[in-house]
């Protein structure tokens, strides 16, 4: 009898917890659990052009002989940039942020970063990582912007820009190719295009909310259809642009102007001729809402409709409206002017 209660006595000690007799299978890994670095309570930061961001970075503790390395993935070709090196008591910055970062330290835990004057291009994803040694860890943020997306086409008619001149004529356009993401978000917010073209990372895309046969038939459903990655120096495509948030105003010139006399009109307030960009910006952020068709900067004639009605095109959905690129010398149309 004693000796089956010791053997009893012997299995209860040997047996496992109760909250272990459910385990992980074998060869699947724990996650790991941050030891120093703090998980961010919101792993996305939204921000708009021209405003001061942070991005959040805490530690823990401070272990021994530590640095903390802040990084940015381009998303062109996936590699990472530093921006910013520091061990608590000094730091030094990297690349072109250099001079629009520094760390926020509010206190001596605090590493996170803070943009200052954020441009178009800092959208994008985010790595603090903590170098230990052995223990080094690192979280991942994203910064975001919001904007508005459009496509862009040459005066010359459609797929006439191969990768690099799309990225060009977004950025004289007062905006940069838009990233898949930024793309997708505008596709959910309702942009149906049925022209395919250029994004950020070299590949091709149209989106499509309503199905029709032009744009490749009634059957495919509706989505952010894709072209795939193509040759940049050969293949040629229309562009998707990126613009977020102003810091101006844009304003109309009511008049029957060409275009060299719409230039003079709006620097003669002191003013330069509005950009597409700048007034998708202007249109989107501060709600423009104008019936009148205005030369822009490219030569193209446009209007920006925030409460859709019938005289003004009759379409039900808000939006830039275009008239093309008319003659340069057509005396009918007003202007669109931008100071920042």
């Amino acid at each position: 009898m004693h000796r089956l209660l010791l053997l009893g006595c012997l299995w209860l000690l040997a047996a496992p917890p109760a909250s272990s007799i459910f385990q992980r299978p074998t060869g699947t890994p724990a996650p790991l659990r941050l030891q120093y670095l703090l998980e961010p309570l919101h792993a996305t930061v939204h921000t708009q052009r021209g405003a001061t961001a942070t991005l959040p970075c805490v530690l823990r503790t401070l272990p021994h002989n530590y640095r903390v390395k802040w990084s940015k993935v381009e998303p062109t070709n996936y590699r990472e940039n530093i921006i910013i090196i520091t061990n608590g008591l000094y730091h030094k910055n990297y690349g072109p942020l250099s001079p629009r970062v520094r760390l926020r330290h509010s206190h001596r835990y605090d590493a996170s970063l803070t943009i200052t004057d954020v441009a178009l291009e800092d959208e994008g994803r985010y790595r603090c990582q903590l170098v230990n040694g052995l223990e080094d860890e690192s979280i991942s943020l994203m910064l975001h912007l919001e904007g508005v997306v459009f496509p862009y086409q040459p005066s010359n008619g459609r797929y006439k820009f191969n990768y690099h001149e799309a990225k060009r004529a977004c950025e004289q356009q007062d905006s940069r190719l838009a990233t898949y993401q930024q793309l997708y978000k505008a596709w959910t917010e309702g942009l149906d295009w049925c022209n395919a073209g250029w994004i950020l990372d070299g590949t091709v895309h149209y989106p499509i909310i309503n199905s029709r046969e032009p744009c490749g038939g009634r059957l495919l459903l509706p989505g952010v259809r894709t072209y795939g990655a193509r040759d940049k120096q050969k293949d040629r495509f229309d562009a998707f642009c990126f613009t977020s948030a102003l810091q101006g105003q844009v304003y109309f010139i009511r008049g029957h102007l060409n275009f060299k006399e719409a230039g003079q009109a709006c620097r003669n307030h002191g003013a330069a001729i509005a950009k597409v960009g700048q007034l998708y910006s202007a249109w989107k952020f501060s709600q423009l809402d104008r019936c009148d068709g205005g030369w822009l900067a490219d030569g193209s004639v446009r209007y920006p409709i925030t409460i859709p009605r019938e005289r003004c095109g009759g379409l039900p959905d808000p939006g830039v409206r275009s008239f093309g690129f008319p003659s340069k010398e057509m005396r009918t149309y007003g202007t669109y002017c931008f100071v920042g």
